[in-house]
């Protein structure tokens, strides 16, 4: 019975997707010389979050703290990062925002193109020239009142204990004069399947979106203190 409703699960979202990336793409074209920002599209993928979490029986996931976002502010939004689906489940922050994301999820197809279209931010690690380039990138967005996400880890935890927090999202909302919205994602570490494509645990997955930092009284060398602020702050949502 569970492969059965995994492959209707699978396919399900497979449609979903693909019915994404054509309403993108559609709304790209048609809205060209007007959403520049692409923040037409970008609130696409809040319904499309929306069916893919209804979709799967084996999900249950929550939002806490939604009142915490003032949706007249531009942020760095820094959250961790337990699993894949993450990508699905921060859209119900219904937010707008760009994401840095690593390039390989660029080049999947429909998830990848939308990201394109949308004009998220590629990340190739291991490039610094790549590194500077998406600093420029998230500069900009945000002086165009754009928020940027981060995934300050790099890469995913296997449990609660996050990994260290990489350096850049902080020096860049020092200096920009932009507050971190910190976001904590729990529950989320077996909502895919590793090693199989049968879904077979119920997963509780909470999202929850923390009081923002200011950076005011923080200086170009106060990053690490701002760093390991809101590493503290998230963990402590994670433990609770």
């Amino acid at each position: 019975m569970k492969a059965i409703i995994s492959i209707g699960i699978w396919i399900g979202s497979i449609l979903i997707t693909i019915l994404l990336f054509f309403v993108v793409l559609f709304l790209t074209i048609l809205l060209f010389p007007f959403d520049k920002n692409k923040k037409i599209t970008h609130a696409q993928c809040f319904w499309w979050s929306d069916a893919v979490i209804g979709l799967n029986p084996f999900w249950n996931v929550r939002v806490k703290g939604l009142e915490n976002i003032d949706h007249k502010k531009t942020y760095v939004i820094i959250a961790n990062h337990q699993s894949m689906a993450d990508i699905a489940v921060l859209y119900q922050l219904k937010t707008q925002f760009k994401w840095v994301a690593k390039a390989s999820l660029f080049k999947l197809p429909f998830v990848g193109w939308c990201l394109s279209l949308i004009k998220h931010i590629k990340l190739t690690r291991g490039d610094f020239a790549s590194i500077k380039e998406i600093y420029h990138q998230a500069s900009a967005w945000l002086r165009k009142d754009m928020s940027v996400l981060f995934f300050p880890e790099g890469t995913r935890s296997s449990n609660d204990q996050m990994g260290e927090f990489q350096n850049g999202a902080f020096k860049l909302a020092i200096k920009e004069k932009k507050p971190i919205l910190p976001v904590c994602i729990k529950g989320t570490q077996e909502a895919i399947p590793k090693g199989s494509w049968i879904f077979k645990a119920k997963v509780d997955g909470t999202v929850t979106v923390l009081p923002e930092i200011a950076t005011d009284g923080f200086g170009p060398g106060d990053f690490a203190s701002l760093r390991d602020t809101v590493r503290f702050k998230i963990q402590e949502a994670l433990e609770e």
